[in-house]
């Protein structure tokens, strides 16, 4: 058996010596010390952001948080570390952005307590404040602070239908079947 550090109960002593404690403290870490608050605030189309900076190797966010942020509306996560489930993550296909200073950094099992919820973070050295607009895509993350964000997508939908254009004609020259990188909604 192994012991854990992380629980209080154990103190040199297996876990399993003391079952009803530990899932009493178990219960307790899960819904009052390391809650998740902010899960009310999730509707459709939220990135959960979250700074993890200075907690260690612990991993926040696991394959059932994850995917029950996805149920609750989230469309994804970003962060400067604390993921752990990897492989389950990929496999229930939920976008995850890592601060690339973070990435290949080890992970230890473990929760992190909450600090505080809505407050402005830094991932990656940009400022990411509630209601700041978070897109995503394999190439990486990009924020655009939420007092400039009409302006940033009308400018933005303006470049991407001049790009689909001009690359829908080269497809059509080169004979390429169209696909919706280059059909405009």
């Amino acid at each position: 058996m192994r012991y854990s550090s992380n629980c209080p109960l154990c103190s040199n002593q297996p876990c399993g010596e003391k079952p009803d404690e530990f899932r009493k403290w178990e219960g307790d870490w899960y819904n009052q010390i390391s809650s998740e608050p902010f899960v009310e605030f999730i509707k459709p189309g939220t990135v959960i952001v979250l700074d993890v900076q200075g907690d260690g190797e612990t991993g926040s966010v696991g394959s059932f948080n994850s995917l029950f942020w996805v149920s609750k509306g989230a469309r994804g996560i970003v962060s400067n570390g604390g993921i752990r489930d990897t492989d389950e993550i990929i496999k229930q296909r939920i976008p995850v952005y890592l601060d690339y200073m973070q990435r290949g950094r080890g992970i230890r099992p473990g929760r992190n307590e909450i600090e505080s919820v809505n407050k402005p973070v830094s991932v990656g050295g940009v400022l990411v404040r509630p209601g700041d607009v978070v897109l995503a895509d394999g190439d990486g993350v990009i924020v655009v602070p939420r007092e400039h964000a009409v302006d940033v997508a009308l400018f933005a939908r303006g470049i991407l239908d001049a790009d689909k254009d001009g690359r829908r004609k080269l497809y059509e020259e080169l004979g390429i079947p169209l696909d919706k990188t280059v059909i405009k909604k």
